[in-house]
């Protein structure tokens, strides 16, 4: 499916505030994928699509995932906020065609992973550092993340879990496990 049809549906699924930052996290994905000699289109297409399943209703997100064996750890169970990333994965393959590597993408783009690809990173960061957002911490992490893909993430995954925080939510151990690995990488190149 081309751009502006997936952005239509993507349109019509949200409110103008989450669609204005889909926009914003299409364009920052591209800029990333320019940066990073990775796929622009494809960059577009995640960016755009990423948060498809975010404002469905809980009970229809939990139909969805009983329907479509869409399976939550324990802490997605308690966290109905990061359902939204593997629902939404599983309607850009069904419903826009997107590989498996695009929706590993839209997976990942909320709690990040270890397993993550520089796609997936781009998604990640795009989806925290888009223009939209202007807090002063991720205007930082958009300048880091144009020079270091990995110093991008651990930026933007410290300031993820500081705003789960200030929410009481609970914590990923993704994101953890993430920070941990970039941190380890980091601090043995120093050795």
């Amino acid at each position: 499916m081309k751009f502006e049809e997936i952005k239509e549906i993507v349109k019509r699924s949200m409110s103008e505030k989450r669609f204005n930052h889909s926009c914003g996290v299409a364009r920052r994905a591209v800029e990333l994928a320019k940066i990073y000699g990775l796929d622009e289109e494809k960059a577009r297409l995640v960016g755009i699509a990423h948060d498809i399943a975010k404002e469905i209703p809980k009970d229809e997100a939990l139909k969805y995932a009983k329907d479509n064996g869409i399976v939550f750890d324990e802490i997605e169970e308690k966290e109905p906020g990061l359902w939204h990333s593997k629902i939404g994965a599983d309607i850009a393959i069904k419903k826009f065609g997107f590989s498996k590597e695009m929706a590993q993408a839209i997976i990942f783009h909320t709690t990040g992973n270890v397993n993550m690809t520089a796609f997936d990173k781009i998604i990640y960061i795009a989806d925290k550092t888009e223009e939209n957002r202007t807090n002063e911490e991720l205007i930082e992490a958009r300048e880091i993340s144009n020079k270091d893909l990995d110093e991008g993430v651990l930026c933007v995954s410290k300031r993820a879990i500081k705003y789960s925080l200030g929410k009481n939510s609970l914590i990923h151990p993704d994101t953890i496990n993430l920070i941990n690995q970039i941190i380890e990488k980091k601090n043995n190149q120093l050795k």
